[in-house]
């Protein structure tokens, strides 16, 4: 391949720049003192077509290393070797002119030659880097924006991308892939959910895992190892070694928006696929590592971990902080998402000496960004460093994934006593946590599951985790599940103890469904996926991860209880409230927006150690129905007295002691209750609608 004549080049925009003329390449790298650029012909090539060495004098500017390539083309790969300080210790570099590193910014990354493990020992790259690819920035959006759909009318799904597909249950061209989830859009669709919010899409090392789970072949699945943020992850393309990562990226986001679904994505700003002392130079390492990362003050060359997974981002370093919010503004300007939930959130909290820090920039500069000012924001409000600030993360548009309502939630549906005080602030919203300080219900994320757990069915199915299968002993996961296997551990062929799961399944998703604040659900526990009881399946890119799709025919009866449910939900806005209820009486002789019950009427069993019940009566909106709610998560058959209101009757909605289809009714199809009171069956939700 011929050679290309270079110009200096200039210092912005970073990344790779087309144009008719060539290509502008711009790195950053504060104290590098020298650098080169290295151009392939392909993901395959091993050795460059040509290295260009790039001038302090000429190619510098500031903290910027710069070089124009005159016709070169689109479609070919390049990597960076930057030389600079050693002494690790003092000064926190970790410069290798060994090794090849990506693109800080770069938009299509190959891994196809990428080899962790040998990366990581001394030597050169020897054609095992990773390479970013030069890749041309049109694209028709045919007049697609980002969806603003209000919060409290929000029903958000989260789904693996690959595991969504993968199953060859799934009939689709192409399993695993952003093509493939648009395939089934239908499905979303049909279920109903106004948002997906995707497991880790942006580029990420697959082959970041343990040594003893690599050895049994399993590789990282759920995508928590970024590496690049500014690029999808090729392997959900259809060809993870053409430059059509973007395009294709952008196709899915497109097809969703046309359904009226948005795109929540789930981004790791807390950490990095280069791991700790031990782990690769991959970009952020071998360019700026000593900014980059929190580092120990006394021996520079140790990192501080408040991840868990060996290294901790320095999100508050002022040229980190401008990084994070650049690529956020990239992928709601560029490519029109939605809304994204930061995982480990609380390590943006972190200030740069690593304590909590309640005015950290990044996270004001990312609520106060004109680019993302209808971007919703979702933070995992806790980091495994023990800050924990459910309820307390800093700013005010930030929803929180609420760990409280889950865990609450699981251990009144089980059955333990003394819950009803608590399970009646969770279900309006987690006033404590967010009223406080001027939040609203929307700022709770309500959740029984996520990819994190136990899945719906291993939660009424498993007391334990069944962790073995990831190769680290069962080690591994969260040992705190708060889950009940309803009499028997794991697969069994008792009929009574599968029914009872069942309902309890059901109890979860009306529980939650019913919930002010925004509710989120696990992809495929509408049909009841199970895991075997692993709760931890960040490695098995197979069969225990992915999503069956037979279990929609299996399952529909449940798949349509969701379903109702959500059609449900949507029907009430009283279920759907912006703002807190109060308690007090609505205008033209309405009822109170919420009134408090127990079995019997005005009297919750607030301070009764051993309550496992709870009802209330919440107050419709203009034409809507009142709603009565009964919660008996009792043992046993319970009577509930019904408030009487003179111009309406009562009727039986939703039951899910009941088998299908009166676990559920439609409007047309729902009973008058002509007692006074109503019968629920241990164990059961049951809601009543009130209409002439």
């Amino acid at each position: 391949m011929k050679k290309y004549q270079v110009k200096p080049g200039q210092r912005y925009p970073p990344g790779a720049k087309v144009s008719a003329r060539g290509v502008n390449f711009a790195i950053f790298s504060r104290q590098a003192t020298a650098m080169e650029l290295l151009l392939y012909c392909d993901p395959h090539s091993t050795e460059p077509f040509q290295v260009i060495t790039l001038d302090p004098l000429e190619n510098r500017t500031f903290f910027f290393w710069h070089v124009f390539v005159e016709g070169l083309p689109a479609g070919v790969c390049y990597t960076w070797r930057a030389d600079g300080p050693r002494d690790t210790s003092v000064s926190g570099c970790r410069f290798n002119p060994d090794k090849e590193l990506l693109d800080l910014w770069a938009k299509t990354v190959t891994d196809n030659l990428w080899d962790r493990s040998r990366t990581c020992l001394p030597g050169p790259s020897s054609g095992r880097s990773m390479r970013a690819v030069v890749v041309k920035e049109d694209y028709d959006w045919q007049g697609d924006t980002p969806l603003y759909h209000k919060p409290e009318k929000t029903v958000i799904y989260e789904l693996h991308v690959g595991g969504f597909t993968s199953h060859g249950s799934a009939r689709v061209p192409h399993p695993g892939t952003y093509a493939g989830v648009i395939d089934k859009i239908p499905y979303l669709q049909e279920l109903g959910i106004t948002a997906v919010e995707l497991l880790p899409v942006m580029a990420f090392d697959e082959q970041d895992l343990p040594a003893s789970a690599r050895l049994l072949g399993l590789k990282n699945f759920w995508g928590y190892s970024t590496h690049s943020y500014y690029c999808p992850h090729p392997h959900y393309c259809t060809d993870p070694l053409a430059d059509n990562h973007v395009r294709e990226f952008r196709d899915m986001v497109k097809a969703l928006h046309k359904a009226d679904i948005a795109v929540i994505m789930d981004v790791v700003y807390n950490h990095t696929a280069e791991g700790g002392e031990d782990g690769p130079l991959i970009n952020f390492k071998g360019l700026a590592n000593s900014g980059f990362y929190h580092l120990e003050p006394h021996d520079r060359s140790r990192y501080r971990d408040y991840t868990g997974c060996g290294n901790t981002v320095n999100c508050n370093h002022p040229l980190v902080a401008r990084f994070i919010v650049d690529s956020l503004e990239y992928w709601v300007r560029d490519m029109h998402i939605d809304a994204f939930r930061f995982d480990l959130a609380s390590v943006l909290a972190r200030g740069m000496d690593g304590r909590p820090d309640h005015f950290a920039p990044v996270i004001w500069s990312i609520e106060f960004s004109t680019v993302l000012n209808r971007t919703g924001l979702i933070a995992e409000a806790w980091d495994a460093g023990g800050l924990y600030q459910v309820g307390g993360f800093p700013g005010f548009r930030w929803a929180e994934w609420n760990g409280r309502y889950r865990d609450l939630v699981r251990q009144f549906v089980r059955g333990d006593k003394g819950m009803a005080g608590e399970m009646a602030t969770r279900f309006c919203g987690s006033s404590d946590l967010y009223e406080p300080s001027g939040r609203l219900p929307i700022n709770s994320i309500n959740f029984i599951t996520c990819h994190d757990g136990f899945t719906l069915w291993d939660l009424v199915s498993y007391n334990e985790k069944h962790n073995e299968a990831n190769g680290e002993d069962n080690r591994d996961g969260c040992s705190h599940n708060l889950s009940w296997n309803c009499g028997a551990e794991g697969e069994t062929k008792d009929a009574k103890i599968l029914a009872l799961r069942r309902r309890q399944a059901r109890n979860f998703m009306a529980i939650l469904l019913l919930s002010h604040g925004v509710p989120m659900l696990l992809a495929g526990d509408e049909v009841l996926r199970s895991q075997q009881g692993n709760n931890n399946c960040y490695c098995q890119d197979n069969e225990l991860g992915w999503f069956d799709w037979s279990l929609v025919a299996k399952n529909r009866e449940m798949f349509r209880f969701v379903k109702e449910m959500i059609a449900f939900r949507k029907r009430h806005p009283c279920l759907m409230r912006r703002r807190f209820v109060s308690g007090s009486k609505a205008k033209n002789d309405r009822l109170p927006d919420i009134t408090w019950h127990g079995r019997k009427l005005n009297q919750p069993q607030w301070n009764d150690p051993r309550a496992t019940v709870l009802a209330l009566t919440l107050g419709g909106t203009g034409k809507e129905e009142d709603l009565h709610v009964i919660f008996n998560m009792s043992a046993r058959t319970m009577g509930f007295a019904l408030p009487e209101i003179p111009t309406r009757k009562w009727h039986l909605a939703i039951d899910t002691g009941a088998a299908s289809p009166d676990d559920i009714r439609l409007p047309e199809n729902q009973q008058p209750v002509e007692k006074k009171c109503v019968v629920t069956r241990p164990r059961s939700v049951v809601v009543l609608e009130s209409r002439p």
